[in-house]
């Protein structure tokens, strides 16, 4: 089991210790539940799905990497596959604020990144700030949304986000989650291919400018970002964030990262490089490099 869950499990309930200690002892768990697992959970504890994500959030708040706030938030998204995405806030020392990740971010990018198609449900351990009902909003869930809080009734993104603006106000059609293909050819070897398989799946109406990352660790292990934008622009995740994220849910640190690759247009209205670079050499990664999209 990785460290970081160590002191949480020691805090679940009896019944769910032993259901869950398989599923955790690899040191690289991925941070989701797939739908056979779900149904072992609640066969071993007699908790419905509700209960059990909340029984489950204090591992996902547990993948939080809160190294300015000390603020651990965590959130778990529930795909339609039935499949569950654990996320958790990230805060990177020695860059800039704005390249700070949410919790809902983490999960919601999470299950995007991997294959998911649209979320029937997410969890969180505290109220989602603005920032976070606005990134939910360019879901292909939309409004309907529903977001579970400890200790409320179930409510939809539209009553924590009355009156609200977003894709469909400027005639977005395809929105996040729905599958996008922006047809770049793949080149160069498996890493530049992945950064680029990476950027034809960006979410990028309002630019136009599609991006994508892929980080290799030392083990030869690759984890790819895709550029994620949304209708009120700052919520927007660049797709650096989106690699990080899935590498730290998958209990790698940032020293394992020994090469990173960015893939975007020379010609984008919005270029990735100086923050990607930037805050890669802050992580402690110099071997950076970008191929450019054509």
């Amino acid at each position: 089991m990785h460290s970081r869950f160590q002191s949480a499990f020691a805090q679940l309930a009896e019944n769910l210790q032993p259901a869950l200690a398989p599923i955790l002892a690899d040191t690289h768990f991925p941070a989701l539940l797939t739908a056979e697992q779900i149904a072992a959970l609640k066969a071993a504890t007699d908790l419905d799905d509700d209960a059990l994500a909340f029984a489950l959030l204090p591992l996902a708040a547990a993948c939080a990497r809160a190294d300015i706030s000390h603020f651990n938030v965590g959130a778990i998204a529930r795909g339609v596959s039935g499949t569950w995405y654990f996320g958790g806030n990230m805060e990177f020392t020695g860059t800039t604020m704005q390249q700070t990740v949410h919790a809902e971010q983490s999960a919601i990018s999470h299950a995007w990144l991997r294959g998911e198609k649209a979320l029937s449900a997410i969890t969180v351990n505290y109220t989602p700030c603005g920032h976070c009902r606005q990134f939910m909003n360019e879901l292909n869930s939309g409004l309907e949304l529903r977001i579970n809080l400890p200790g409320r009734a179930p409510h939809t993104l539209a009553d924590y986000l009355p009156d609200a603006f977003g894709p469909k106000d400027l005639d977005i059609k395809t929105l996040l989650m729905d599958e996008q293909e922006r047809g770049y050819a793949l080149s160069g070897d498996a890493l530049t291919q992945a950064a680029i398989t990476a950027a034809n799946k960006s979410h990028a109406p309002y630019s136009n400018a599609p991006s994508g990352v892929a980080l290799e660790c030392r083990d030869g292990t690759i984890f790819t970002g895709s550029y994620a934008e949304n209708a009120a622009f700052n919520p927007t995740l660049p797709p650096l964030q989106g690699a990080l994220n899935l590498l730290s849910l998958n209990g790698y640190d940032y020293p394992d990262i020994q090469r990173a690759i960015l893939a975007e247009r020379a010609d984008a209205p919005l270029i990735q490089w100086d923050a990607t670079a930037a805050t890669l050499k802050a992580l402690g990664c110099q071997n950076i490099d970008r191929v450019l999209l054509a």
